[in-house]
Order: structure tokens, then C-alpha cells, then sequence
């Protein structure tokens, strides 16, 4: 790997850190590290109001770490990221010895995410966006 590889892993890892770096967003992703869920489950398992809910989840889509989909008036999200799952993981090991989510232990779907081995993960740039913060 040359040095202009590493800049831009650096940077790469630097958008995800800001992506990560509001404890909402981290309760987020840690929710859906196990699965697919609705907004309503997810804003009565973390005890977050509405309007806060909206913001970390618009923040995470523009980021590129969650996906949503729609069934009649109900919007389901999921990590888009395969990658974020071992970030995740890593975060419960270091921070949470007894985490209230744990990785695969629930029904949800995952899509693609749930087949994804940790050697056959490939990470994907985050979508550029101007260094502001919320």
C-alpha cells in the first residue's frame, strides 16, 4: 500500500469516526447490528424522542451506514455497511461488557449483512459530505 492509499484510508476512517461520533448514533447502530427494525422499536428500545430519532437517522442515511425501506406508513432501517457490524463489536467488547444488543441474536433480517464472513468484508467510501457539525 503506498502512502496516497493510506492518506485516503485515513480520511475514509476519519468521515466514519464523525459519522460514529454522537452517542444516539451509536445506540442506533448498535440496535441495528442485530437486525432489521422499525422506527418505533427502535425509538422504545433506546428511549429517544421522536425528533431526535429523525435527525440521527437522516444523519446516518447521508452518511451511508443505514438503509431504510417502507411498507405502508411504517419505515424499516438496517446497516448498510457490512463493516460497521465489526466496528460495532468492537465497541460492545470495549465498552460494554453485558451490551442489551448483541450481534445475531435476534430474528431480524440483515440481508446481505447476515451471510458476510469478517475476511470477506470489504470496506465502501463514505459518501463525501462538508465537515459541519451536529
Amino acid at each position: 500500500m503506498n502512502v496516497n492509499d493510506v492518506i485516503q484510508a485515513s480520511e475514509e476512517a476519519a468521515d466514519l469516526m464523525g459519522s460514529l461520533s454522537h452517542p444516539q448514533r451509536l445506540l442506533v447502530l448498535c440496535a441495528l447490528a442485530d437486525g432489521e427494525k422499525p422506527v418505533s422499536q427502535l425509538r422504545e428500545e433506546l428511549a429517544i424522542d421522536q425528533v431526535r430519532m429523525s435527525q440521527q437517522l437522516m444523519r446516518l442515511r447521508a452518511d451511508g451506514l443505514v438503509e431504510s425501506r417502507r411498507v405502508g406508513t411504517t419505515v424499516y432501517y438496517k446497516i448498510a455497511r457490512s463493516e460497521i457490524l465489526l466496528i460495532i463489536e468492537a465497541l460492545q467488547k470495549a465498552f460494554c461488557p453485558d451490551p442489551p444488543f448483541k450481534l445475531g441474536s435476534g430474528g431480524g433480517d440483515r440481508g446481505e449483512i447476515k451471510e458476510t464472513s469478517a475476511a470477506a468484508l470489504e470496506p465502501l467510501p463514505l459518501p463525501r459530505r462538508s465537515r459541519t457539525k451536529s
